[in-house]
């Protein structure tokens, strides 16, 4: 009993900072942010659920306090006899509703990113130094379509700088809700320098966003692009099974390593096979179950969602930094419930095409990003799931 309430408290206090994170003792303190997006969720917690229970509770505390020292017996020997008093119905019926509004307007946003996977795109130009002008295809469905300044970006990118330019300020733009934008650069980019537009309807705070600048919700927002990918989860008791369907759908499972082939820090949370995706890119994650109801969590990506037999549920990811990231089942499902634990290595590009071609050679299918003259210098690509 002790290891089970050690390794279920360990979930909130992993530490996200190296690849080999520890429980750190007494954190009371959510697990770091890996994504934009769960930066949101931590703001929404901390600077706006926190300080609202926390005024509550002094001002039932106070009332409490008031209500002691002032109508105790001795100090009020009569009490009073009154049946209401319409202003106190009013300010306590108002008073909940308005804060209601306040927790229920950002809750709602948040709810809708998390819940809507992003549908993004870019396109590139190549500028010449002269060239103001240039079109983004807006061929989304009608109901997504870039229709306002903060569902388009427009990078300049000229190998040694990348630049968010500022709409009006850097550049206009004709025709929104229309099939074709026009971007119009108030300066040519320069030759040789890459022209970025990136539009979409999911958007979200950039990283870098200070805590202040999201008070009063004027953070600049970042595109977010659709999928690169699409990993299907597969819940059983007691463990995880992988597959990745753009890569030839090879499958593995993974299971919680015992604890004489881990550390004491990450016993019931590590795996002998780790899910492996790619920095920086947008990972559609579908889940389902074989036999019970479980639930696939990571909190540095702040997602969880119910894996369910003879149901496809979705979410998405996007991690910003390499590293791995420990969660677990997070529905109990049964007496080893606590027995499954989850591990997202999170690597560059090139790393990750080069486990994937490893992957591919296990399942019997030819590489997939390999050229000619890496397999003959490198040979034949042998190894196991990823460790």
């Amino acid at each position: 009993m002790k290891k089970f309430l050690s390794g279920l408290s360990g979930l909130f206090v992993l530490a996200a900072e190296s690849a080999h994170a520890a429980q750190e003792d007494g954190a009371i303190s959510m697990v770091p942010a890996a994504s934009a997006l769960a930066e949101e969720v931590h703001f929404f917690h901390n600077g706006i659920l926190l300080p609202i229970i926390t005024v509550i509770c002094l001002l039932v505390l106070a009332l409490l306090l008031v209500v002691i020292l002032r109508f105790n017996v001795k100090a009020n020997p009569e009490p009073n006899r009154f049946s209401h008093n319409t202003l106190i119905e009013i300010i306590w019926t108002g008073v909940p509703i308005l804060i209601l509004l306040v927790i229920a307007l950002p809750s709602f946003e948040l709810l809708f990113k998390e819940d809507v996977t992003p549908d993004g795109k870019q396109v590139a130009a190549r500028g010449d130094g002269q060239t103001v002008d240039f079109v983004f295809p807006n061929d989304f469905p009608e109901s997504r379509m870039v229709a306002r300044p903060d569902h388009l970006q427009v990078i300049v990118d000229d190998g040694a700088t990348r630049t968010t330019l500022k709409h009006r300020r850097d550049f206009r733009v004709e025709g929104w809700g229309e099939t074709n934008l026009v971007v119009s650069l108030n300066e040519p980019a320069p030759a040789g320098a890459s022209v970025i537009l990136r539009g979409g309807r999911s958007t979200q705070n950039v990283s870098s966003c200070p805590m202040a600048k999201r008070y009063i919700d004027s953070c600049e927002k970042e595109v977010v692009l659709a999928p690169t990918m699409t990993l299907k989860v597969n819940g059983y008791q007691w463990g995880w099974s992988y597959s990745y369907p753009d890569f030839g759908d090879f499958e593995y499972s993974s299971n919680m390593l015992p604890e004489e082939q881990t550390t004491p820090e990450l016993y019931r949370f590590e795996v002998d096979n780790r899910v492996l995706v790619p920095v920086g890119e947008t990972i559609r994650v579908t889940t389902t179950a074989r036999d019970v109801i479980h639930s696939w969590a990571i909190p540095s990506f702040a997602i969880k969602i119910d894996a369910v037999p003879g149901r496809i549920n979705e979410t998405w990811f996007r991690a910003e930094q390499e590293d791995v990231y420990y969660g677990q089942c997070s529905e109990i499902c049964g007496v080893k419930h606590s027995f499954m634990p989850i591990a997202v290595e999170v690597v560059s590009r090139p790393e990750f095409e080069a486990w994937v071609d490893s992957q591919r050679a296990l399942a019997g299918l030819d590489p997939m990003f390999e050229t000619d003259m890496m397999k003959l210098a490198q040979g034949p690509v042998a190894g196991a799931a990823a460790e």
